[in-house]
Formats: structure tokens, C-alpha cells, sequence
């Protein structure tokens, strides 16, 4: 079945943001995909680099960094860098260190970002295990990336508020009662999560 009417007949509030939003396809993150394709490790050097600072300050140090690197990121070519040169890039020192870390942990295969876990909670703590990389960048990292179908980021402020509409409630939901919620759209959670942001544009 089609994961919009699967949504559509498990749950009628999802039905009318179909209705309303249209079927959004939630594997396309332009302008994110543009820059990373399918390189995995470059996806994750850019989750880490545009933690709490603005798009365009993000992609004006990820450019740097990319460049830096003539364009071909690799994890021995991070570690080459050193920390020094990462935070002349515009890195601060914490990401200096989470980006070495993401390095040190795909080089030595502590994480394979391209042979995660089938099972999405295994994959998230497999990612989580990298310093910087936090439940919500690894829960957007197999969405977009990996287009897993069944991932809701509820701790996502926009998740939990696109709920709060949709549902008319009086107050923001917890992100436990979000993941509560979303145990009905299973599993197909996915196109939920795109269905309530797209409902607060």
C-alpha cells in the first residue's frame, strides 16, 4: 500500500493533511542533497558543522572545509587537517573535536555509515556514539540519506508543534507523548514527520 493511504486509514488528522498538503516526498532535502549526493560521511560532516548557527554560516564553513580537503572529504583527510586548521576553517572547538571524532570513528570502523543496523534504534545509538552526533542528527541522517520510512524525530520543536495543530491541543505535547503519538502512523512515520513539518510552512 502506498504509505499516504496507509497513513490516510490509520489515522483521519492524517488523512486531512493529505488532503490539505498534498504527498510530499520526504527523502528530498534539497538544499542539503546538492551538496552531499549520496556521500554518507560527507552528510555527517555537514550535520555536525551547521549544529546551532545559521544556513548560510553553515554552508560558508562547510564550503571551506570541502575546499580545504580539494574537494574530496575523506576521514584521513580530516585528521590531516588537525584541530588547529579546523577551527580556522570557522569550526568551534567543540565541533573541531566532534568532526575528528566522526573521522577516528569511520576510519577505524567504529561506525560504518554505509552498513548501519537494518533496525533504526540500533542505528541511531550506533550513531549516537559519535561526540556531536545527538539522536536528532542521527534521525535525520536516515531519513534523508538513508530514506528510511519509518523514523520520527520527536524531539524536534516543529514535530511536536505540528502535532500540537493538527491535534488541536492546548499545550506543546512532550516528545514522549510525540513518540506515543506516532506509534499509530507505524511504519510509516516518515511521511508523517514531513506531513507535520510541511504544515507549519
Amino acid at each position: 500500500m502506498d504509505p499516504y493511504d496507509a497513513l490516510a486509514a490509520l489515522d483521519p488528522v492524517m488523512a486531512e493533511l493529505i488532503d490539505r498538503l498534498g504527498r510530499p516526498d520526504p527523502f528530498d532535502w534539497k538544499p542539503i542533497l546538492a551538496r552531499v549526493g549520496d556521500d554518507h560521511f560527507r552528510a555527517m560532516l555537514l550535520s555536525i558543522t551547521s549544529q546551532q548557527i545559521s544556513s548560510a554560516s553553515a554552508w560558508a564553513i562547510f564550503d571551506r572545509l570541502i575546499a580545504a580537503m580539494d574537494g574530496k572529504p575523506t576521514p584521513a583527510a580530516v585528521l590531516a587537517l588537525g584541530p588547529d586548521r579546523l577551527r580556522a576553517l570557522g569550526l568551534s572547538r567543540a565541533k573541531a573535536s566532534y568532526v575528528a571524532d566522526l573521522a577516528d570513528a569511520v576510519l577505524t570502523g567504529r561506525v560504518d555509515l554505509d552498513r548501519l543496523p537494518a533496525d533504526d534504534e540500533e542505528a541511531i545509538t550506533m550513531l549516537s556514539t559519535v561526540r556531536g552526533i545527538g539522536r536528532w542528527s542521527a534521525e535525520v541522517f536516515l531519513i534523508s540519506q538513508l530514506h528510511r520510512p519509518d523514523i520520527l524525530p520527536a524531539g524536534d520543536l516543529g514535530i511536536r508543534q505540528g502535532i500540537r495543530l493538527a491535534y488541536g491541543l492546548s499545550a506543546l505535547p512532550s516528545i514522549k507523548q510525540a513518540r506515543e503519538r506516532g506509534l499509530a502512523w507505524s511504519p510509516f512515520r516518515t511521511y508523517a514527520a514531513i506531513l507535520l513539518w510541511n504544515s507549519l510552512q
